[in-house]
């Protein structure tokens, strides 16, 4: 079975200079995705590596409980 392909990103350097709010609020949420995509995957090599709960909420500067919750998914 195939990976479905990542979606593609706007090009950020052309959207920057754009008036059209469409392609602006395209970027806008293309940079939110990516921000999540980046903040789940270094959480998770964080608390593979063993660092607490504490430790990774300070680095992000939310509480120790925002973190927790939002990543703290059992299995």
């Amino acid at each position: 079975m195939t990976a479905a392909p990542e979606p593609v990103e706007p090009d950020f350097d052309r959207s920057l200079g754009d008036i059209d709010p469409a392609v602006g609020l395209r970027a806008v949420g293309a940079l939110q995705r990516l921000q999540e995509r980046l903040e789940a995957l270094h959480v998770a090599n964080a608390r593979e590596q063993g660092w607490s709960w504490q430790a990774i909420a300070d680095a992000l500067g939310v509480s120790r409980q925002a973190v927790h919750q939002k990543y703290n998914r059992r299995r």
